[in-house]
């Protein structure tokens, strides 16, 4: 069984894309909504967290851990590879070398968190990664939020948007990196904005991917939803961001 977590629903964005690969792959999803967003907590309050959920999913059964959130990676992903050395672990990283494939201009943007960019994850990747190109590192502080209150268009996003978008675009960035599940979400808003000319990368197929590569077996596509917030909210937002009906459930 597959475990993945997220300090919301951002990491349904990467559940949905192992959904549409692998659909035969049992998933036990945490939603750590009690604590979410994991962007303005400080990486060491992430990693605490993060060992938290970790613990509570290995053991539900599952031996395959994905941390469909880049502040966790960040935060914790090398961590928890050291302390469970016989669980598999698929993080989350901004990325930056698929897109070097696709910049014209030489500029990459990379749209995350102010905790994703201060841990020791995202220099590794733009120090092996980032030879010859501009990394523009924006921090989006809101966009996150607006995803867990099921708010993904209107006007009050696409201000929201705009604020950390025009300036990246504005340094000449024709490619951006999203460094946050939550940002898939508002997608159709970023490519409206940013306009048809700049290529948007989402690592989430990938991660999705990587996932199936170290599943152990195939499972009866069985989804089960956990949170350790509000259900009836995480519900209804995950309705509203993804049309899926899956109860949604507490743990204490």
């Amino acid at each position: 069984m597959i475990g993945m977590f997220d300090s919301g629903v951002g990491g349904l964005s990467v559940l949905g894309e192992l959904r549409r690969l692998h659909p035969r792959l049992d998933v036990l999803y945490l939603a750590d909504s009690a604590h979410a967003p994991y962007g303005q907590c400080s990486l060491t309050e992430v990693a605490e967290l993060s060992h938290r959920n970790v613990g509570w999913l290995l053991a539900q059964g599952a031996d395959v851990i994905a941390i469909a959130c880049n502040t966790a990676s960040a935060a914790a992903l090398n961590d928890l590879r050291r302390v469970h050395p016989g669980v598999s672990f698929v993080g989350m990283e901004p990325a930056v070398k698929p897109a070097r494939a696709y910049t014209r201009s030489g500029v990459i943007g990379v749209l995350a968190t102010d905790a994703t960019f201060q841990g020791e994850l995202f220099a590794s990747v733009v120090g092996r990664f980032a030879d010859g190109v501009e990394i523009v590192a924006r921090s989006c502080p809101g966009w996150a939020d607006l995803v867990e209150a099921g708010k993904v268009a209107g006007p009050e996003v696409e201000a929201a948007i705009a604020m950390h978008l025009d300036p990246v675009l504005e340094a000449g960035a024709d490619t951006l990196v999203l460094g946050c599940t939550h940002y898939p979400f508002l997608l159709p808003v970023l490519h409206h904005l940013a306009g048809a000319q700049v290529v948007i990368v989402d690592p989430a197929p990938a991660v999705a991917r990587q996932i199936g590569r170290l599943a152990t077996g195939r499972g009866s596509g069985r989804i089960r939803i956990r949170t350790t917030g509000d259900a009836v909210q995480v519900q209804t937002t995950m309705r509203r961001l993804t049309g899926w009906d899956e109860q949604v459930s507490a743990i204490t």
